[in-house]
């Protein structure tokens, strides 16, 4: 049963990244962006990765999506009328029959069975959460900052990007 779980969520993450890229609507290349990451966030699920499922869904479906969103309200992009990018579309068939290719063999792995070895002590007793939140402010700290201020980097852009020049004089570009 798991394998038709993770088959299912493995085809369709890989048909939501490609329409991510290939719509043309940038709302509907956030919808299948959205699309994409729930379905990432069931393959968490698989793996008994609780807390990535939520930061998953809460962080990126949530916050990061809403936010690129908002984004591409504040910029009024306008779009041509045809769907696809039509240079994607050559792309397409070699694409999906790679994948298939890729999701076959590695059904016929001899490692499809197979388990890790056991979680560490702290796992055991303290829980996932708890064994990645130590490790995340212990070892990882500075590249946590760092993320930090790329996302702050990022925001500022967005607002540079969105702001609207003022006219020169006080008068509107149309007017004489």
């Amino acid at each position: 049963m798991m394998v038709v779980f993770f088959a299912y969520f493995a085809l369709m993450s890989m048909a939501a990244a490609v329409l991510t890229v290939a719509l043309r609507n940038p709302v509907h290349c956030g919808l299948a962006l959205l699309a994409l990451l729930l379905h990432v966030s069931g393959l968490f699920v698989l793996l008994n990765a609780e807390f990535l499922w939520a930061v998953q869904v809460v962080v990126y479906a949530g916050a990061i999506l809403v936010l690129y969103l908002f984004v591409l309200m504040l910029l009024n992009l306008k779009t041509e009328e045809r769907y696809f990018h039509s240079t994607y579309l050559y792309f397409l068939v070699p694409t999906v029959l790679g994948s298939l290719y890729v999701l076959a063999l590695l059904f016929k792995s001899p490692y499809t069975g197979a388990k890790g070895n056991a979680p560490t002590s702290a796992v055991l007793q303290e829980g996932d959460t708890y064994a990645i939140g130590m490790k995340m402010f212990s070892d990882y700290l500075l590249q946590f900052e760092i993320v930090g201020i790329f996302l702050l980097g990022a925001i500022i852009g967005a607002i540079v990007l969105a702001k609207t020049p003022k006219p020169i004089g006080g008068r509107a570009n149309g007017d004489l």
